[in-house]
């Protein structure tokens, strides 16, 4: 089963799960883009949206995701925020098709422990963002050489339906280039899910 199609089937009840326990670090990682009055910010693998309620009026958002029915329910929320500068658009996060530089800011929350290659994703959100410009990432990810027996033997199956819960951040980071990281703080379920702020040179 593709992560496309197993996100298919969990859209209907994707908010329950995740929206309650992830809304306080979505506001808390989205405060990290400070004054962003007439920027373009990119929402790579937006989902349901659940960061659209959450964004700054004062800045103009592209929101893309893989998953035809979770940017139906992200559709819904934009519609409802009338006065929020947002577009949504079906995209592949480890392959976007836009320019480069082409946004101030990146934000990716949640998605890099979901793909296959969360080197790609980053790499693309490297290539996309200005100089200077911000990559606001919010996820599970284990500290090197963590032993996580389980979450290591159990990884395999979760990332082919949901999520891989095996990622580290660090090797992730070495396959990347021209960009440095800022902060690197703990969020939920002791510091598994982390804030990590990164930054374009």
């Amino acid at each position: 089963m593709s992560l496309k199609h197993s996100y298919s089937l969990l859209a209907p009840i994707y908010d329950k799960i995740v929206a309650s326990a992830s809304i306080a670090a979505r506001r808390k990682s989205l405060s990290k883009l400070g004054n962003i009055t007439n920027q373009t910010i990119l929402l790579a693998g937006i989902g349901t949206g659940l960061d659209i309620p959450l964004l700054d009026t004062s800045a103009r958002y592209i929101g893309t995701d893989i998953t035809p029915n979770m940017l139906k329910r992200a559709q819904l929320r934009a519609n409802a925020a009338a006065e929020l500068n947002i577009e949504l658009q079906l995209g592949d996060a480890m392959q976007m098709e836009f320019p480069d530089q082409q946004f101030d800011h990146v934000v990716l929350h949640l998605i890099l422990a979901v793909v296959p290659h969360p080197e790609k994703v980053l790499a693309e959100a490297i290539r996309l963002v200005k100089p200077g410009g911000k990559i606001l990432i919010y996820d599970k990810f284990l500290r090197p050489n963590q032993t996580a027996f389980l979450r290591r033997l159990f990884s395999p199956i979760t990332g082919k339906l949901f999520s891989r819960i095996d990622v580290e951040f660090e090797s992730v980071l070495r396959q990347c280039n021209h960009v440095e990281l800022l902060e690197d703080e703990p969020s939920l379920l002791g510091g598994w899910f982390r804030h990590i702020l990164l930054r374009k040179l």
